[in-house]
């Protein structure tokens, strides 16, 4: 697979590590930056993240800051990208079967080396169970222009 990585000064060790990991088990990786501890802003790569997986340079995207949720937020600004910030492998598994998440994001203060791979293993491993979900997933990229007309799901 092809994976683009990017992350803040925050998470740069964790990306380094998940990246060299990636490749060991075979897998492009689209290291994205930054390159040193220097202090830098998450939204700078979460937008160049996006960018690249929406154009479709990479099939997924690994999103990295010190919680996850600043980095993640900004990955979601793009309307084709589904970032799900994630700390276990159920939530990994769930954001790609329900949500066809093409990235994760995580907090590298938060999860340590051998989570943050079982979350992405689990991530990359798990279809999108498409049926009843492929509705709700195009309308994260289309969303109704009259929210008072929304039906009640059945």
């Amino acid at each position: 697979m092809r994976i683009a990585i990017a992350s803040d000064h925050a998470a740069i060790e964790l990306k380094s590590e998940l990246a060299e990991w990636l490749m060991e088990l075979g897998h492009e990786v689209a290291d994205l930056g930054p390159y040193s501890t220097d202090s830098v802003d998450y939204p700078d790569y979460g937008y160049k993240l996006a960018g690249v997986v929406a154009e479709g340079t990479a099939e997924y995207g690994i999103a990295l800051c010190g919680s996850g949720i600043g980095i993640s937020i900004s990955v979601n600004r793009h309307p084709h990208v589904r970032c799900a910030l994630v700390s276990e492998p159920l939530s990994a598994a769930l954001a790609r079967e329900h949500n066809n998440a093409n990235c994760i994001a995580l907090g590298a203060r938060l999860v340590g080396i051998e989570m943050a791979k079982a979350c992405v293993e689990t991530f990359l491993e798990t279809e999108f169970a498409g049926g009843r979900h492929q509705r709700r997933v195009d309308k994260l990229s289309n969303p109704p222009s009259d929210t008072d007309t929304i039906e009640p799901l059945q």
